[in-house]
């Protein structure tokens, strides 16, 4: 299975110079955890860094910073992890664990924001799937007790 048949294509997304109050209130809207901070190139929305709720408590909150004066580009992860949608699903798993994370940015062939993949979404695909086996199990053995004579 590939990337692109299970990220989600909806994106929650904030600029760099995003204030940290209206980031905190982006999230609250959506009911997100993540923010994916983007780049334009002309129309392209290009992912540049991520910043979760808990950049938000651990960076800002806990270290009593100044929040009117700070942005989502001074708290964010630059170095991100991100994946293509053409990449083996399997394969981008291995990576996000060997990276430590939950949530890559899903980008198309050219570079630009095409989704977001999170543990959380593939656990649930997987929870659906696995679901279906007794029914299709069922399904079976009513098949095969209406052929015995």
């Amino acid at each position: 299975m590939r990337v692109g048949e299970c990220c989600n294509r909806a994106v929650v997304v904030a600029r760099r110079n995003t204030g940290i109050t209206q980031a905190a209130q982006l999230m609250r809207e959506f009911h997100v955890g993540t923010l994916v901070v983007v780049d334009s190139d002309g129309e392209r929305a290009r992912p540049a860094g991520m910043v979760t709720d808990r950049d938000l408590v651990m960076e800002v909150l806990a270290e009593c910073a100044p929040v009117d004066s700070l942005t989502v580009g001074d708290i964010m992860t630059s170095d991100i992890l991100t994946a293509r949608l053409s990449d083996e699903l399997l394969d981008t798993l291995d990576r996000m664990g060997e990276g430590g994370v939950r949530r890559v940015p899903v980008v198309d062939s050219d570079g630009g924001l095409a989704g977001i993949l999170s543990v959380d979404d593939v656990l649930g695909m997987l929870a659906d799937a696995v679901g279906r086996v007794p029914r299709l199990v069922r399904c079976q053995l009513d098949s095969e007790a209406v052929r015995r004579p």
